[in-house]
């Protein structure tokens, strides 16, 4: 099915299921231990061996030699893989570093060796006999140090470098002005389930029980890098334990479990170490951001620049947090840029909310610290510099003079958003969180030790569609299947398609089973980049169609006037059981969505505003969250209690971005020393305050036939400014190096 054309009218509007808030069908085999998670996959493959990973002990540079005789005769020992031994190995499309090391070495705790034995401890116990001696070769591990060598690079198709007007001059000359740089962390994604995956051969054929969120990018980069025929590999990955982007692409433990069990002729279950997956796996990279906001003194942005910089290993992507200043206000002159500098870390890449939630992180302290200047609410500044149109265009420049607005639309054809509510989410957000009792002048309000101040930021992310498909079954007890290879990392997929696919056709969510997360599904969207529910949902909706024409034909109705209605077809005054229509034999369709360019013509994204209460502690600088409110505009929400547990998941991750995440970079030995959850910090319950959420009321028909968009990544965006601004307001003191940590407050609380 091409989607190519706005949405009128369909089933889905009848909202007899879709956009009820429905438990998750999932919910009670995840209570029970019923669900099959990875490392749990037992009941697969009898027979399992234990794979235990071996990583590099420097950062850069070559193995000489590596001496695996001791470990060999260890007991239990089966087989032991590494780059002598593994046969000639490809790079798969998604990986910037080898799977595999050796004998060259490109990051720290990269995989040199899986090692195979009867038990995990025996392997792990022979893992640590391997001898292995290196040549080590210099290596770049801090970020300012290689600031000067960066490099302008586009990411995902974005320009590396955008320029409207004329940003200096008019910044020169702009009575108010901000020129300042804030910092990210590097961060984990340090998700509750670690990398772990079952592999087993059957002759040439490889099935990979695994954790991952794009099934087909993975059994096709599996096939590339073993040399295979994608046709011989099986991926399956039915349950995730959060990935949060990490769990994109084929990693280590799918690769050297595949491995190991070729090598030792038996099923191998890899789980990597919780010390080895910050180094080994993927992170996002810290950035340096410049921003520079020229305002007239009545409050309207005149000039604005953003350039960010972030690291990463050669042929790695940027951590582009200079994207959304692309879109989020109006100006006139205009200048961004997104740079990277080479850096012998280990990978950078996906983190929950990509470029958005680093470069709002400072973008909106940036838009307080201009409003501060002013004199001016923060929250009326920002809606006095909203827009309509994509400002940055070089073609069709946008303008926020009062006297070009009225003919704007008419006579300027630069994109228009599809939907845009970002005013309204921060008004109905200012109203309910009781903005209106702020204090503007900072350091003011205290609850016996603790200085109390609260703070704003705006939220945008781009909506991104992906084709889906799936395939549909109906059966003579009148129960429908859905299968496709989307995958559920938490997040809801199997209720939200369940919900789909019993609005399409007429049936209770009890007559609805979903099958998910396997490679001999249809090829999805799978789950990244908040294009999930939207787009598998879409794909859903399109074989739904095509077996509602099936069912009518068979049942001798016309389709365009065939109503399904509980658990029947109905045509004029015929009414048949949708049992009784499929027969013994059932029926079966399979369609998928393709989208046209639809999200070319208008600019699609998802819009809020971040509300956030925090107590500073005046003596220790503890800084505590004490209420947060996200008001959000997503297109219409297909389940209100799933995406309420997205966008608080997002506000959390946040919360633990503005606060407490950083992996620290040993700058001698190249690694990040914090590798577990002992030393890297994220939220726990105890940080957790009062959430609220609020949804507001809309659909886009340019988004998808669901009318809906994504909405899983938009509560981590601006919640880090939000809490930083809070702190801020809460004690006069300006952080603009997260995390926030007290001791970076503490010399300026001693004036307090």
């Amino acid at each position: 099915m091409k989607f190519d054309t706005p949405a009128t009218t369909n089933p889905i509007d009848q909202l007899k299921v879709v956009g009820k808030p429905v438990d998750r069908i999932d919910g009670p085999l995840k209570v029970t231990g019923t669900a099959g998670y990875a490392n749990d996959r037992h009941d697969v493959a009898a027979h399992q061996a234990h794979g235990y990973i071996v990583g590099s002990a420097i950062p850069k540079g070559r193995i000489v030699s590596m001496d695996v005789s001791a470990a060999r005769a260890a007991p239990g020992v089966l087989a032991i893989v590494t780059a002598d031994n593994a046969s000639q190995l490809g790079k798969g499309t998604f990986n910037t570093a080898r799977l595999l090391g050796g004998p060259a070495i490109e990051h720290y705790h990269q995989a040199i060796a899986v090692v195979v034995a009867e038990t995990f401890e025996q392997a792990r116990a022979a893992g640590h006999l391997l001898k292995v001696r290196y040549e080590r070769a210099p290596g770049a591990f801090e970020l300012d140090a290689r600031k000067d060598s960066a490099k302008p690079v586009e990411s995902n198709g974005a320009a590396a470098e955008t320029a409207v007007g004329d940003f200096a001059g008019n910044f020169a000359n702009a009575p108010v002005q901000v020129d300042a740089t804030y910092t990210t962390a590097h961060e984990s994604h340090s998700m509750i389930e670690p990398f772990a995956s079952v592999a087993a051969w059957n002759g040439e054929q490889l099935t990979l029980w695994t954790s991952n969120q794009m099934i087909a990018w993975t059994a096709a980069d599996v096939a590339k890098t073993l040399g295979i025929p994608k046709e011989n590999v099986r991926v399956s990955s039915p349950f995730i334990g959060g990935g949060f982007g990490a769990k994109l692409w084929l990693r280590a433990d799918a690769l050297l479990a595949a491995l190991g069990a070729r090598a030792a002729l038996r099923p191998v279950r890899v789980a990597m170490p919780r010390a080895l997956i910050p180094n080994n796996t993927v992170h996002r990279s810290a950035t340096i951001q410049r921003i520079r906001i020229g305002a007239t003194r009545d409050g309207r942005i005149t000039a604005i620049a953003h350039e960010s910089l972030s690291g990463n290993l050669p042929e790695g992507g940027p951590e582009a947090a200079a994207i959304q200043t692309r879109s989020l206000y109006a100006g006139p002159h205009r200048m961004t840029a997104n740079r990277i500098a080479l850096l012998d870390l280990p990978e950078a890449n996906a983190m929950r909310a990509p470029n958005e939630a680093p470069g709002l992180a400072a973008l909106e302290i940036a838009i307080d610290e201009v409003a501060e200047k002013l004199g001016m609410d923060p929250v009326a500044f920002r809606i006095a510099n909203d827009t309509q149109f994509v400002p940055d265009n070089p073609a069709k420049p946008a303008s926020n003079d009062p006297q070009s607005k009225a003919g704007e639309e008419k006579h300027n054809p630069r994109p228009p958003f599809s939907q845009r509510q970002l005013v309204e989410c921060l008004r109905l957000g200012a109203r309910r969180f009781g903005w209106d009792k702020r204090n503007a002048q900072p350091g003011r309000v205290r609850d016996g030790r603790w200085l109390v101040g609260m703070g704003v930021a705006a939220a945008i992310r781009d909506n991104l569609v992906m084709n889906s498909g799936a395939r549909v079954r109906l059966d003579q007890r009148g129960f429908v299947t859905v299968e496709t290879d989307m995958t559920d990392i938490g997040t809801g997929s199997y209720t939200v398609i369940a919900q789909t696919a019993a609005e399409m056709m007429g049936v209770g969510l009890e007559r609805v089973l979903v099958r998910l997360g396997d490679s001999t599904y249809p090829v999805s969207c799978g789950s990244g980049g908040q294009w999930g529910g939207n787009s598998a949902t879409a794909g859903v909706y399109a074989a739904c169609l095509k077996l509602r024409e099936a069912v009518a034909r068979k049942a001798g109705l016309a389709s365009t006037d065939a109503v399904f209605a509980n658990g029947q077809v109905r045509g004029g005054t015929r009414s048949v059981p949708l049992g009784e229509v499929a027969g013994p034999d059932g029926l079966v369709a399979e369609d998928s969505i393709e989208f046209g360019d639809l999200n070319k013509q208008m600019q699609q994204a998802t819009f809020g505003a971040h509300f956030v209460e925090v107590g500073v502690d005046a003596a220790t600088g503890e800084t505590r969250v004490r209420r947060m409110l996200a008001v959000c505009a997503a297109g219409r929400i297909l389940n209100p209690k799933t995406a309420r547990s997205q966008v608080i998941g997002g506000m959390t991750m946040g919360v633990g971005a503005a606060l407490m995440e950083e992996l620290a970079v040993d700058t001698r030995l190249g690694l990040f020393v914090n590798h577990d959850l002992a030393g890297y910090e994220v939220p726990v319950h105890a940080d957790i305050p009062h959430q609220d959420v609020i949804f507001l009321n809309e659909t886009d028909p340019t988004s998808s036939p669901m009318k809906a968009k994504g909405v899983g990544e938009l509560g981590i965006c601006g919640t880090a400014a939000a809490v930083a601004n809070a702190v801020y307001n809460a004690t006069g003191v300006r952080v603009r190096d997260y995390p926030i940590t007290l001791d970076k407050l503490l010399k300026g609380l001693s004036a307090v």
